[in-house]
């Protein structure tokens, strides 16, 4: 990627879908009308948190760059926000997480049983509206990926608080649970232009890779980011006791003395050690390490784009890749 000088920004990125954005909007709060009043309140209130909107962009992305057309783009851009909506409130309660966004989590707001019923209408609600689109591949693609990302929840739960989680275990998760969202959604933006098998199979594997990165560096960020810009507690990860690619490095590298400090951290969970644990991540370079994981991802999947005709809509997802990796929140 010849634009690492440049500095890559959300808004240059979203510029050529702008429009398709405000439509999705649109659908988005179209679709979580309910006449039960408090799944529209809490579904308001996690939509409204915003975030950065980075599946949908990556379906229209995608579709547009093949040529795809038509309200079809924003209404299946809006059930890849729906599932990943519904995946953060199911999240958050698993995790116990207290802030999101720079703000309180919706369980932290309204309770964990309200935030996992709501999470299931908009589960729910993105299938009626797949189903209501009659396009037997997309369901098939959307459906799957629904369930595999579930599998990456569990295989997650699995790895909390154990310390010989490998590298290669810690990747699976992240291919389940992250990257098959990207995937799912740059493979429905082909299938919606109807683009050729190769250039379908390029796209999908585009997501994948850019998930997979993506996933990297919030990991990295747990231990180097700033409040103000992530809006995330610094160290959640460890409080957790999740076995991320920086402490799975560190335990690698580090000395004995750190090896036992942060297998502790991971078995305990906690905040307790949070300070000499990014000592030890900092000393080891597991961070570097980490991010050099992430580039290799992203250039993986820059170089899944060649088939792809040059356009502003191709210019923004090659942007996204170098976003990915260089972001600070």
């Amino acid at each position: 990627m010849n634009q690492s000088h440049i500095p890559v920004s959300l808004e240059s990125i979203r510029a050529p879908i702008a429009d398709d954005l405000k439509a999705v909007d649109d659908v988005i709060r179209r679709s979580i009308d309910s006449e039960v009043v408090l799944v529209r309140t809490i579904a308001d209130y996690i939509i409204e948190a915003g975030g950065k909107r980075l599946r949908p962009a990556l379906l229209l992305l995608a579709a547009n760059a093949v040529g795809a057309t038509g309200p079809a783009r924003h209404e299946l851009a809006t059930v890849i926000e729906f599932i990943h909506t519904a995946t953060l409130l199911h999240d958050d309660v698993v995790d116990e997480s207290s802030l999101r966004r720079g703000r309180r989590t919706a369980n932290a707001e309204f309770g964990n049983a309200a935030s996992v019923l709501v999470g299931d209408f908009l589960y729910s609600r993105a299938f009626q509206m797949m189903v209501a689109l009659g396009n037997l591949r997309v369901m098939q693609v959307l459906s799957d990926a629904t369930n595999v990302i579930a599998e990456g929840e569990v295989l997650q739960l699995l790895n909390v608080n154990d310390p010989d989680t490998d590298e290669e275990s810690y990747l699976r998760v992240i291919r389940y649970k992250t990257a098959k969202l990207f995937e799912a959604a740059t493979q429905v933006g082909a299938i919606l232009g109807n683009a050729p098998a190769g250039v379908e199979k390029s796209l999908a594997e585009f997501g994948m890779h850019l998930g997979t990165a993506f996933q990297v560096i919030d990991d990295v960020l747990d231990y180097s980011g700033d409040l103000a810009e992530t809006g995330k507690n610094l160290g959640d990860d460890l409080a957790e006791g999740k076995p991320t690619l920086p402490l799975i490095r560190a335990m690698q590298v580090g000395s004995p003395a750190e090896k036992a400090l942060v297998r502790r951290a991971i078995e305990e969970g906690g905040k307790a050690d949070l300070g000499a644990v990014v000592e030890a991540i900092n000393r080891t370079g597991a961070l570097d390490y980490a991010r050099d994981c992430a580039r290799r991802e992203a250039a993986i999947a820059t170089s899944r784009l060649g088939p792809l005709a040059g356009s502003a809509f191709k210019d923004s997802l090659l942007q996204l890749a170098h976003f990915s990796v260089e972001r600070k929140y």
